[in-house]
């Protein structure tokens, strides 16, 4: 793959970014960069495949957009909840991979840039599954373009939003702000939560938000999302996959297959304690 702009280095570390870091590593992304490209695609069809210029149909092909735009937060939180947070995608060679890029390695170490965007091969075919349809439905040919250039347009919003949520940089609007107190809950107190990126709707009809640390107790699976030692021992895929090892436990220790679980007989092992022992 070409690298171009902020991407022609190796250090995507968000800790260390400024904004202005962030905005050009942003428009500079490959997954960006094709949203934007296909958006405009998608306005170039819609615009194309009109079926007429009157009111009602120019109506019609606006509200195809505007619906994608307003289904998105139910879409991603069906998505980051049952899907993304599911204990089941590791445990196949066939989906291990995929989990293991779209969701795990990014709360592994959620301030790294370079796993935070999402993958194409994951992005485009949900989108074109949710929304294709529904614009069909709501505008024909034309709304099916336009709700599709909705949904990307919504994409690069949540991507830009997600990513300055993990930069060390203290938002000047307050709904900013909020959204960013949010979701870092749920990557280093409790991942069972506040599922929402830019929105908490969802998450407060269904009861999943919290507002505090004192709400919820510290998750021991907010690195690793249940993928743990214990886990990776029967279902080796992620973890071999992992070249630094896997981050387990609520103070990020890392793990390797293959070595001792981290318990206490494991660390009085690694401490030389039975070879000590035998001696005596």
């Amino acid at each position: 793959m070409i690298r171009i702009g902020f991407w022609a280095g190796s250090k995507y570390n968000l800790s260390r970014m400024t904004m202005r870091d962030l905005v050009r590593a942003y428009f500079t992304h490959y997954a960006v960069v094709a949203y934007f490209t296909l958006a405009a695609v998608g306005v170039a069809l819609a615009v194309a495949w009109m079926p007429a210029w009157t009111a009602a149909e120019i109506a019609r092909v606006i509200a195809a957009g505007v619906a994608a735009m307003l289904v998105y937060p139910l879409v991603w939180y069906v998505l980051h909840r049952w899907i993304l947070h599911s204990r089941i995608a590791y445990r196949s060679p066939l989906t291990a991979k995929v989990w293991k890029r779209t969701h795990f390695d990014h709360h592994q170490d959620p301030h790294n840039l370079g796993v935070l965007f999402g993958a194409l091969y994951t992005t485009l075919p949900t989108i074109a599954i949710v929304t294709l349809p529904l614009g069909w439905l709501i505008g024909g040919a034309a709304g099916a373009a336009a709700c599709g250039t909705g949904a990307l347009l919504t994409t690069c919003f949540y991507e830009f939003c997600h990513s300055a949520q993990h930069l060390n940089y203290r938002p000047k609007r307050k709904w900013m702000q909020e959204i960013k107190r949010l979701h870092l809950l749920h990557h280093f107190h409790n991942e069972n939560g506040n599922y929402g990126i830019t929105n908490f709707v969802v998450d407060r009809l269904l009861r999943t938000d919290y507002d505090t640390a004192r709400a919820k107790p510290k998750s021991a699976t907010v690195f690793n999302l249940g993928y743990d030692e214990s886990m990776a021992t029967k279902y080796p895929w992620v973890a071999v996959l992992s070249r630094d090892g896997i981050r387990v436990g609520a103070d990020g220790r890392r793990w390797r297959p293959h070595t001792p679980h981290a318990n206490a007989d494991a660390v009085g092992a690694d401490l030389g304690y039975a070879e000590r022992d035998k001696a005596a």
